[in-house]
């Protein structure tokens, strides 16, 4: 397999395209080069096998070829959540003993911030575009060749977990002393999953922050596997449609705010683009509401697939006429992974019961850099959790319910916000929505609802009963929220990740949850 991965498509096709990115068409050749230039720039800077470089970018061809230079040469890069603090980005930086870190124009605020509450020294720092106190980097670069580096060796993505429940934590795989040809051209093996084929004439589309691990991933394993990627700095629904029709797109990773937010472009503009293209329009990172699913299928075909997994491993995939078998479900355990049931006590559920789900992902082990208890804590034998709660059913296709530390316990009735998110985001007033509980003092929680209306749209007494008489054939009345208030834009980040403990934890200021 080592006629895979993106080095060995750039050196025997070096004139076919490699990357869009805002406006510009980069060749394979050309992304090669700046890879190489960055390879080379760190080694003379003194880095070498397991370094770690830390980043801060937009969706950009820096990123991309910060990636593919770094992960040529034995190094770790640690891309950063965009949407952070300079003080929680420094943290990150700190705690991944960075040896460089790369910042951008677009975060120069917090990059400047984060360089000085770090004590990180300026003569390591670079950025795109101008940052004050970092270099440009292509002073990194300036005068290196454009060559393949000697000694290669493949290098890793050290990502870090959100921190929504505390400090973030770097997920870190050790280093293989294989060649990275070798290496990436594995991580096709991915792609494969989805039906996808080596060249082929696919293209990737990415709408969603490179940030995040799965988004990395399929861009990163679409260039590996000889396909072109096209670059969205930010996902707009229409724009989406467009390039897909422009470049003749075939796959991409989505998330289901993304769907509905698709859905609700009127159908005129929807018709406007040709998308028989798509092929393997894969989605994940949150609840899908088995109705959108279900408009997504009659709108792009037999393309929408959909899997299960995390930054730690993973995990579960449905192909689409499986899910149309078993409508809600998030898939059946992949080659070489295996989801397990466990309730509380550590004891393995069976078929039907739910509990904590627990997954395996064959050799391919992790540990929390410097958390060894919560590496522990995470894990039943060679088992680990995420903290989502499910069930398998007599086929052993898996079905989420929520997570854990989400679900509302009201009158001592389990209730999952994520079922009832899933009928409100279908109300046509409905932008977006999140539910939680918040204390009653005589049922422990009470169901709280905060939405986002549509464009256009005044959120007022009328719109809020109107969400209720929508809700009242769909949700039992101990599920219809007690109360609906009104916001004008979900703590979401762009991948569509929900920052829930903003809206819920002022509501638990001074009392302690049971969960």
């Amino acid at each position: 397999m080592a006629e895979l991965g993106f080095w060995n498509f750039a050196q025997r096709e070096p004139d076919r395209l490699a990357l869009v990115c805002e406006g510009r068409e980069w060749t394979r050749g050309e992304l090669l080069a700046e890879a190489n230039r960055i390879a080379h720039g760190l080694r003379a800077r003194g880095l070498g096998h397991g370094d770690c470089v830390a980043a801060v970018l937009p969706n950009c061809a820096e990123f991309m070829a910060l990636y593919l230079g770094i992960t040529q040469v034995g190094m770790y890069l640690t891309p950063i959540n965009n949407h952070l603090t300079g003080p929680e980005i420094a943290y990150i930086v700190k705690d991944s003993g960075a040896k460089v870190f790369v910042g951008s124009e677009t975060f120069a605020e917090a990059c400047e911030v984060a360089l000085k509450e770090a004590d990180f020294p300026a003569e390591s720092a670079f950025s795109v575009g101008s940052v004050p106190g970092f270099r440009p980097l292509s002073e990194l670069t300036e005068g290196q060749p454009d060559t393949l580096p000697e000694n290669r060796t493949a290098g890793q993505v050290m990502n870090y977990t959100s921190g929504t429940t505390g400090k973030p934590k770097g997920v870190r795989r050790g280093l293989p002393e294989l060649s990275p040809d070798i290496v990436f051209s594995l991580m096709t093996g991915f792609l494969a999953m989805f039906d996808l084929q080596v060249e082929d004439d696919n293209v990737h589309i990415c709408g969603s922050p490179l940030y995040h691990t799965a988004v990395l991933v399929f861009a990163g394993a679409s260039l590996h596997m000889g396909h072109a990627v096209v670059l969205m700095e930010k996902w707009r629904p229409e724009e989406m449609l467009e390039l897909i029709d422009r470049y003749q797109v075939t796959h991409s990773h989505m998330v289901p705010t993304q769907f509905h937010r698709l859905l609700s472009l009127p159908e005129e503009v929807r018709a406007k683009y040709d998308v028989s293209s798509l092929r393997a329009m894969v989605h994940a990172a949150a609840p899908c509401p088995v109705e959108t699913k279900w408009k997504m299928l009659d709108w792009w075909g037999e393309s929408i697939y959909e899997y299960y997994a995390a930054t730690e491993g993973g995990g579960t995939l449905a192909k689409p006429a499986e899910w149309k078998e078993h409508p809600g479900t998030v898939g059946r355990a992949w080659t070489n992974s295996d989801v397990k049931i466990f309730d509380d006590e550590g004891k393995e559920l069976g078929r039907g019961e739910t509990g904590t789900v627990y997954m395996l992902l064959g050799q391919a082990d992790f540990e929390y850099k410097d958390d060894a208890k919560k590496t522990r804590d995470n894990r039943i034998g060679s088992y680990f959790t995420v903290g989502d709660i499910g069930y398998l059913d007599q086929d052993g296709f898996l079905f989420l319910c929520d997570r854990k530390n989400d679900m509302i316990i009201s009158g001592g009735a389990n209730l999952y916000p994520a079922e009832i998110e899933a009928e409100m985001i279908q109300c046509p007033e409905v932008a977006d929505v999140a539910v939680f509980g918040i204390p009653h003092d005589d049922w422990g929680e009470e169901v709280k609802a905060v939405v986002e209306v549509v464009d256009g749209l005044e959120p007022d007494e009328e719109v809020r009963e109107r969400i209720f008489e929508f809700l009242k054939p769909r949700l039992a009345k101990m599920k219809t929220p007690r109360t609906i208030d009104f916001i004008d834009e979900m703590p979401r980040d762009p991948n569509g990740k929900l920052y829930k403990r903003k809206l819920r934890d002022p509501y638990w200021e001074g009392r302690e949850r049971a969960i």
